[in-house]
């Protein structure tokens, strides 16, 4: 390794890689970095999921380790919620199709609780990030297009609007922008958005001439009312084509840093070419991140249904355990579903035990990179000293076994087991967190452990044992003899179980621990294994 690769850049993560790299491209543009602001898309069409939150997450993480680099930053969470509706999401009620291609913030909230159907799905992603202990400004497209600050950008993306068109064509192969403007008024008849097809622009002014006539949305041809008419881009409610908008946005809040997914490509290498062609404004420094999967290995949805929320989440795991999930990486797509809960859950407690020493590392480089997400997780601000550490997954059997006074009786089986002393408030707290993941889960997939077949035959032995009629008088002592019988360490036969009950290396005593799950219970766990 040379000495080059051997320098940890800020706490050695790859967010700190990405900030230097960040700033130091700024230095080449040679902009001010007096004020280094991100910005994360906030979708407002659809039930937010936790790649929305994810990319809000992250940007942020690039704002820490700016400001841990000696910068200013700011984050700017934009809520697109004069995005028109393109289908009615999963579970919710079929009335809002008289609203389709509506900008969502002119459509009324179905659940009555918020000025609109956009505000609340907002509402729903902001409140994700404050339980995440996320800080940012919140802008509003609804009032950023209200109040005129994308007028004078507007102007000069239309006056430009023929190179543009032309422009998209050669970059994406998308002909539409040749025959229409790339911005769109709201039909003063209709309130549609996207079937107002602008084709005309008066730049002395600065009106738009637009017709309501169809829009393809999804797979499906929307037709509009048929109204002609003009749209004052100062006064009027419109906005630009998502191919522009995020270059307009770029200038007016001056972002030098936004990540996207892959799924916006070319929207992003277009827009890069407007920021700095048209607008004359370097674009921002970009990361490119892949989408979360669900278990079928179908992208996360706000339409699909298959959305995995934060409010969700937090029914079954800490916010610690999210912000794991999204600063572990940035890169590669991942699937996920309820059942990496307790994993993440059992994960953060060893970053925590390597953080504080309790686990060595002998790789310098891992170390490193290990602290560093660790207080990245904890927004730089780790606590001093580490509560007190249960595995996630032994909660879990412990709650299931318990469903009546379960808070009272899972502390009980803690304090016998030797796991905690006493009840402690965040201990409570994870005991009703594996309670509802108890109540709400069957038991996970089985994890692949390898089992050699002198420990397979031993495993056998002590299934025949359990699913018997005859009580053993001593559990502990008879997995102790199978173990000696056949050749095996006692100590290497219990990690066996650990892993095959609670996917863990050690845990309670274990024949008392298995006669609390129920010993024909572990009988057909083991056999699933052997």
């Amino acid at each position: 390794m040379s000495e080059e690769e051997k320098i940890i850049i800020g706490r050695g993560t790859w967010i700190d890689k990405l900030a230097s790299e960040m700033i130091e491209r700024e230095k080449q543009i040679g902009r001010d970095t007096k004020l280094l602001k991100v910005e994360s898309g906030l979708g407002a069409s659809g039930i937010p999921h936790i790649g929305s939150l994810g990319d809000a997450v992250r940007a942020f993480g690039v704002k820490l380790a700016l400001e841990n680099l000696g910068f200013k930053s700011e984050l700017i969470a934009y809520s697109d919620d004069l995005d028109g509706l393109r289908k009615i999401p999963e579970g919710l009620p079929n009335t809002l199709e008289e609203h389709i291609a509506k900008p969502v913030s002119l459509i009324p909230d179905p659940f009555g609780c918020h000025d609109s159907y956009g505000m609340h799905m907002s509402s729903i992603l902001l409140e994700g990030l404050d339980k995440l202990g996320i800080k940012y400004n919140f802008i509003r497209a609804r009032d950023t297009y209200k109040n005129g600050l994308l007028r004078e950008q507007i102007h000069k993306i239309l006056i430009n609007s023929e190179k543009i068109g032309n422009k998209i064509a050669e970059l994406v192969g998308q002909e539409k922008y040749q025959k229409f403007l790339p911005y769109y008024p709201v039909c003063e008849k209709c309130n549609r958005l996207y079937t107002a097809q602008s084709y005309e622009y008066d730049s002395d002014k600065r009106v738009v001439k637009y017709r309501c006539t169809e829009a393809e949305i999804g797979s499906k041809i929307l037709k509009g009312c048929g109204h002609e008419g003009f749209a004052d881009i100062s006064k009027d409610l419109g906005k630009l084509a998502w191919k522009v908008e995020f270059a307009a946005r770029w200038h007016a809040f001056d972002i030098r840093f936004e990540a996207y997914g892959k799924d916006i490509m070319d929207s992003v290498k277009v827009n890069d070419w407007v920021s700095d062609e048209i607008l004359n404004h370097p674009h921002p420094h970009h990361v490119k991140y892949e989408m979360f999967l669900d278990k079928g290995g179908k992208k996360i949805s706000k339409s699909a249904g298959n959305v995995v929320t934060s409010q969700k989440w937090f029914r079954y795991g800490t916010p610690k355990s999210m912000l794991l999930l999204l600063f572990k990486r940035i890169t590669g797509a991942r699937e996920l579903g309820f059942d990496d809960i307790p994993i993440l859950m059992d994960e953060y407690n060893e970053v925590e035990d390597i953080y504080f020493g309790k686990i060595k590392l002998d790789n310098d480089a891992k170390l490193s990179k290990t602290r560093g997400l660790y207080e990245y997780t904890n927004l730089l601000n780790p606590p001093k000293m580490p509560p007190t550490h249960i595995n996630f997954r032994l909660l879990i059997e412990l709650c299931r076994i318990f469903k009546e006074n379960r808070s009272n009786l899972v502390t009980k089986k803690l304090i016998d087991y030797g796991t905690i002393k006493q009840s402690e408030p965040h201990i409570e707290q994870l005991i009703d967190l594996a309670g509802n993941y108890a109540d709400d889960f069957e038991d996970e997939e089985i994890t692949k452990i390898e089992i050699n077949s002198e420990t397979k035959f031993a495993l056998s032995k002590l299934v025949t044992i359990l699913e018997s009629d005859n009580h053993p008088d001593d559990l502990q002592n008879t997995i102790y003899n199978i173990a000696k019988e056949n050749n095996i360490q006692p100590k290497d036969f219990f990690i066996i179980l650990y892993q095959i009950i609670i996917n863990a290396n050690r845990g309670p005593k274990i024949g008392p621990f298995i006669l609390d799950i129920g010993r024909k219970k572990v009988a057909n766990i083991i056999s699933k294994h052997i």
